[in-house]
Order: C-alpha cells, then structure tokens, then sequence
C-alpha cells in the first residue's frame, strides 16, 4: 500500500487492542465513551472488537486475533498512516506469545507519531482532548505521517 494515500474524511481513525486481562477494561472504557466513539471510524482486534461492538452497538471493523496477525494488521495500518488513535490496553505483568508483535506496534506508534494509550487514564486523555475531533488537525497529522516517520 502506498503510503502517500491518506484518509481525508473527519472522522478520527481508532484501533482497538486488549489483551485477555485487560479485555473487560477496554469494553468498559468504550462503553463510558461510547458517544465520542461513535463519531470514530473503529477498528479492532478479534475478540476485542466483538465485544466492543457487543456491548456498544457500535460498529467496528474486525480484524484477526492479535496473536493470529491483528496486532501486526494494526502495525500496518498504523505504517500506511490509515490511524489517529490506537487505545491498547495491554498486561505488563504477563508474558505473551506475541510479545515481539506487540512491542513492534509500540514501537511503531512512536516512529510514526501516532498517539497510542496503553491504560484507561491516558485514553480519557487523548479522547478528551480538543484536538481528538478537529478535523483540520487530523486531515494536517494524517498528511504528515504520510510523508515520513518521524526520524529519531
């Protein structure tokens, strides 16, 4: 895909991750927000996003299990500048079998500049600041990303 593509709708572009601990958290947080959410494009992992959807009636766009390829789909969208927003909540305290996929889509997020929030408190955050829905600010960040990462 040809990164100089880029999304110019308003609409803030949000990934969706959880892994099996945190699930029920991520569910709840996007319940309590749902009305911030549902100005979103939503797309999620798996499990996560059925149950996102579930409880929400929003819709979101699924993709495969993260162990199974979601987390690397994301990591591609996130390369292709196709994301705003990526809201992980992710277990720090348990090993994964796809740590390596998990740590390269963090690692992503910063060289690519895209905000990512690993926890209910820097999601409120991000969600709630005035430039989460400005739509020249997203269309400004999406053409940006989509020129080159930032360079360390």
């Amino acid at each position: 895909m040809d990164r100089t593509t880029v999304r110019h709708g308003a609409a803030p572009r949000v990934a969706l991750i959880a892994h099996d601990g945190r699930k029920h958290d991520l569910t709840e947080w996007a319940t309590f927000n749902r009305g911030k959410l549902a100005r979103c494009d939503l797309v999620a992992t798996g499990t996560t996003g059925a149950m996102v959807a579930g409880a929400t009636g929003l819709p979101v766009d699924l993709l495969l299990s993260g162990p199974l390829g979601g987390d690397a789909q994301v990591g591609a969208m996130l390369v292709d500048a196709k994301l705003d927003l990526i809201v992980f909540f992710w277990d720090p305290l348990t090993s994964q079998p796809h740590d390596v996929d998990v740590k390269a889509l963090l690692r992503l997020a910063v060289l690519y500049n895209v905000p990512i929030a690993c926890n209910r408190a820097s999601a409120d955050f991000l969600i709630s600041s005035p430039l989460f829905m400005d739509a020249a600010h997203l269309v400004h960040r999406r053409a940006e990303r989509a020129t080159s990462p930032t360079t360390p």
